[in-house]
This record gives structure tokens, C-alpha cells and sequence, in this order.
């Protein structure tokens, strides 16, 4: 029987990390006004934004930080801010259910599962089906090949459109993620939560943008997540982000 753990009525906190995204946030702000429960809180963590991104993200309510740039160093900034005993990172081109929070209250309420994430459903232009099922097949087979010690224990790695929650207490015990990275900084945090527990992939979608795939068309775009993948496996890390362009 699953050991229930007191967070039926917790508050959640949404930490956004940013960097020249005026053209996703209306459409992310106009999402998260929807969220039914809401959040407790909304952090936009900005990595040196050059368009209207910090003005937009004030105008929609939400607590801004600036911080030097780099995904890994935003999210841990943006938790370690948080006031909230639940965190959740979403992608400012991902959209996530009306029930986000709910969702999330309701499967950390297990104390068995240490981080997890929502079902992410590549789209925009069009629905990118075979890439969607690509990515929801590659949470099984990355662990296999690049950890299989880990596989064998059940754990998936998830990435970052997939919207991935935690509790903030285990987060910041397990030092967040690792500081340097630009990419991949979630399977890192895969790794590092796989001590405490399970991690889980939920059944509810969360949309995310197709935009990388819109501009360097669908062979790139997987080219580009396999080999970035296979750098994280190898350890060469310090060539991931040269290998993964901006698309905004």
C-alpha cells in the first residue's frame, strides 16, 4: 500500500526559466491563468533576455529573478526562491493541463515517487506524432543504454518539455541541477533522484512546441537530440550546448 505523504492541500510552485521568449509567454500566461487549482506561486527566472520576455512576465503577475544564463543554474535559482513545499518546471513554449496542480498534489502524495513528470505531445504547427512517440519510447531505452544500473531499478529519464515535479526539500538535499548545464540538465536530475525513489511519467499531456523541428525540419532536430544525448552519456558535456542551437 502506498504510504500517503500530507500534501493533498500543498501549494505548488511553477518555476519558468527564460531567456528571449516574448513570443511563447501570452500564450504560456493566458495557460496558467486557467490553472484550476492554481498555483501558489509563479517564478520567471531569466537568463539575460533581450526582447520583452521580463515585461511580459511582469505584466502577467509573476516574481521575476535574473540570473547568469544556463537552464540548470535558472531552475536551481528558481527553486531555491520558492516558497512552496511542491515545485514543477515547465518550458515557456509548453503548455500544461488545466489540473496541472492537482495532478501533481496527487501523485507526490506518494511517497514512493521522488520526481515525475507529465506526457509531452509535440505540437504547433502540426502534431508531431512519430517525434511524440519517439520521445516517450527513449524514457525506457536512454536509462537502458547510457544507465543501465538504473534501468534495471525502473527508472525512466525524462527532459524537459515533459514538465517534471518534485518536492523542493529533495531538490535542494540533492544539490539541483548541475550548475554548468545548458542542456540535459534534467536526465541529470534523473540520476540524482533515482536515490530516493521512483520516476514517473503521468498519463496527462502537456503540449509542448514543435518549433526546433518547424525550423531545422524533423531528421535534424532528432539528429540533434540523439547526439546531444549520446555527448551527455559519453561525459563530454562541455559540447552539448554547441550542439543543440537556439531556436526561438
Amino acid at each position: 500500500m502506498a504510504r500517503a505523504d500530507p500534501v493533498k492541500g500543498a501549494g505548488v510552485a511553477i518555476v519558468v526559466p527564460v531567456l528571449n521568449e516574448a513570443a511563447a509567454l501570452p500564450a504560456l500566461a493566458a495557460n496558467f491563468a486557467t490553472l484550476d487549482p492554481p498555483p501558489a506561486e509563479i517564478i520567471a527566472v531569466d537568463g539575460g533576455s533581450e526582447d520583452e520576455t521580463i515585461v511580459l512576465a511582469e505584466q502577467a503577475g509573476w516574481r521575476v529573478l535574473c540570473c547568469e544564463r544556463g537552464r540548470a543554474r535558472q531552475i536551481n535559482a528558481g527553486v531555491e526562491a520558492a516558497q512552496a513545499p511542491l515545485a514543477c518546471v515547465v518550458h515557456a513554449d509548453s503548455l500544461p493541463p488545466v489540473d496541472m496542480v492537482a495532478v501533481i498534489r496527487e501523485t507526490l502524495a506518494d511517497k514512493r515517487i521522488a520526481l515525475a513528470s507529465f506526457t509531452p505531445l509535440i505540437t504547433g504547427t502540426r502534431t508531431r506524432w512519430l517525434t511524440s512517440a519517439h520521445n516517450y519510447i527513449k524514457t525506457w531505452y536512454a536509462p537502458l543504454v547510457t544507465r543501465p544500473h538504473l534501468f534495471f531499478r525502473g527508472v525512466r529519464l525524462l527532459f524537459g518539455d515533459h514538465a517534471m515535479f518534485f518536492r523542493r526539500e529533495d531538490f535542494l538535499k540533492l544539490g539541483g541541477c548541475t550548475p554548468g548545464d545548458m542542456v540535459m540538465e534534467e536526465a541529470d536530475l534523473c540520476v540524482k533522484f533515482a536515490r530516493l525513489g521512483r520516476i514517473r511519467m503521468v498519463p496527462r499531456i502537456v503540449r509542448t512546441s514543435d518549433r526546433r523541428i518547424a525550423a531545422l525540419g524533423p531528421l535534424k532536430a532528432n539528429w540533434i537530440y540523439f547526439k546531444v544525448g549520446i555527448l551527455w552519456a559519453v561525459g563530454l558535456r562541455g559540447r552539448m550546448a554547441r550542439d543543440y542551437p537556439d531556436v526561438r
